[in-house]
């Protein structure tokens, strides 16, 4: 979306107020009266505003610096020497703002684990660098006393490096209407007001009254941020180390603090930032490989899915023709009447039946929704059966089915018939390994105990074949993702299946043997379960 032009026009002057409150708040325990203080956030703000706009954004950088020297300090370096310093400071942080600006463009900052080692990478090394020449001008100028250089060096390196890592992405996220609203969603919680109120007690408990505090409990600090990480990754982390920071610097200026090891309070804050930073982004990757397995499921279900519903459709569309042609020859004859009506009924009832299907394969790939209902042992293991009879033909396998129990499963059917269709072509492929004549795929079904079980009577279906069988070591991951004893599978096939089998209240697995062996139980339905005990009463 363009900018408006008074956006446009007022972008560079909020920029300028805001690094000066920035510089005005963070100046803390300063050295001679200088710009050299132990947190420095404000070029975070710089270096975000170089990433979206670029080279633009070094003028108003340096009317900032310059305005800062003179609102805050004084000027305390005159004029001249003033213009000198910002200059150089707008030379350095450009090239830093050049650096991440060439190596992450504008976004995807805080993407991954290598980014953001790339990113504290260089803005160590980038304010290093800065550093050293700006003392090194402060030094020359007079400005440092002698033998205090290293000192100051470090003081100044650690409040810029500081301010930029633990302000910079929380700056950046909020910089984007597109990181505003991420940043509202994600912390935009109850739970959230929960680790903040957790960071507030922790402050309290870890300093006390802080010019006293000895920091012996530090270690507290890392909960909130744990609990930040973990529960609302990057973003939640970046809010919660840039509300400890404020937390910490709020007290040393409010409290007049500056006899304080302050240099080492903020690189405390600084490796709370990394570490919870680290596991932000690990979270966030994870939850992204948990949606993309999710997709990879669903596409695999599609595939799957295909085979079923074209089985499916097939009989409803075979009987539209019929009774189509039934109907074309009944008008060419002249009739009507009852018969024609009847031919057009069943034709509506057909297209009705053919809309169910595609309706329930359309709710379970929006929502995973299941139509349970009776399904008939037989019925399914001989409807399944009849869809491989070409392949068990052409390949010379024989395909063995024993006497199946009258008994009913409750089940959705077409989902259950995804999960048999895949255990038979999983069997048929694994005998294709086997000699001609020593191809055997065998289903047998029979009843579970469910005393034995502890839950609801179960009929169990097995499917064995001749291959190979599963190993120890195969079946401690057969069941995993991306796991395949086939070359050309992806190993979501049982994945699906077994997730399939779960959501019906049933279950799937394998046993280790010489042979390939799996089992699928599904809860019987109410009415057969009765009418098998009557059976035996009687």
């Amino acid at each position: 979306m363009t900018a408006s032009p008074l956006s446009r026009y007022l972008a560079f002057p909020a920029f300028i107020a805001l690094y000066l409150l920035f510089d005005w708040a963070t100046y803390i325990d300063p050295l001679y009266g200088l710009n050299i203080t132990p947190w420095n956030p404000d070029p975070a703000l710089g270096l975000v505003c170089w990433l979206l706009v670029g080279w633009r954004t070094a003028l108003p950088w340096f009317i900032a610096l310059v305005l800062g020297e003179w609102l805050v300090r004084g000027m305390p370096a005159g004029v001249g020497l003033t213009l000198l310093l910002s200059l150089w400071l707008i030379i350095g942080y450009g090239l830093l703002g050049a650096a991440l600006k060439r190596t992450f463009g504008s976004g995807g900052v805080f993407d991954s684990r290598h980014r953001l080692f790339q990113w504290v990478l260089i803005v160590v090394l980038g304010t290093l660098l800065n550093d050293v020449v700006y003392m090194s001008l402060l030094s020359l100028a007079g400005l440092i006393p002698p033998g205090e250089w290293v000192a100051v060096v470090l003081r100044f390196g650690i409040g810029d490096m500081v301010g930029v890592l633990v302000s910079m992405p929380l700056i950046w996220m909020l910089s984007s209407p597109q990181g505003r609203q991420r940043l509202r969603d994600t912390v935009w919680k109850l739970e959230t007001l929960g680790y903040l109120a957790l960071a507030i007690c922790v402050l309290y408990l870890v300093f006390g009254t802080i010019e006293t505090s000895e920091f012996k409990h530090f270690y507290f600090l890392f909960l909130p941020v744990i609990w930040a990480a973990s529960r609302h990754g990057l973003y939640g982390t970046a809010l919660m180390v840039f509300v400890l920071q404020l937390g910490i610097g709020g007290l040393v200026k409010w409290n007049n603090a500056v006899n304080i090891e302050v240099p080492e309070l903020q690189m405390l804050d600084a490796m709370l930032a990394l570490v919870g930073f680290s596991l932000g982004i690990v979270v966030d990757e994870l939850r992204q490989v948990s949606n993309d397995l999710k997709q990879s499921l669903r596409l695999a279900a599609a595939g799957e899915m295909a085979a079923a519903l074209a089985h499916e459709l097939n009989q409803p569309l075979t009987a539209l023709s019929a009774y189509g042609k039934a109907c074309e020859f009944l008008v060419e004859r002249g009739e009507g009447g009852d018969m024609l009506k009847s031919a057009v009924q069943r034709m509506i009832a057909e297209s009705a039946r053919a809309a169910e299907v595609v309706r329930r394969l359309r709710d379970f790939f929006r929502t995973g929704a299941m139509k349970l209902e009776p399904v008939d042992a037989s019925h399914l293991v001989s409807s399944v059966s009849q869809q491989f009879f070409t392949q068990l033909r052409q390949h010379g396998v024989l395909l063995q089915v024993e006497d199946m129990p009258q008994l009913a499963m409750l089940a959705d059917r077409l989902q259950i018939e995804l999960v048999l269709r895949n255990l038979l072509a999983n069997a048929l492929d694994a005998v294709q390994e086997q000699p001609e004549g020593g191809r055997r795929i065998t289903v047998s079904a029979q009843q579970l105990d469910s005393k034995r079980l502890g839950k609801a009577s179960c009929l169990q279906l097995t499917v064995e074949d001749s291959g190979k069988g599963v190993s120890e070591a195969l079946l401690a991951r057969l069941f995993e993702p991306f796991v395949s004893s086939k070359a050309t599978g992806l190993g979501l096939g049982l994945v699906l299946s077994r997730a399939i089998m779960e959501a019906h209240g049933g279950s799937l697995w394998a046993e280790v043997g010489d042979h390939g062996i799996f089992r699928m139980a599904l809860p019987l339905a109410r009415p057969a379960v009765e009418e098998q005990e009557n059976y035996v009463a009687a």
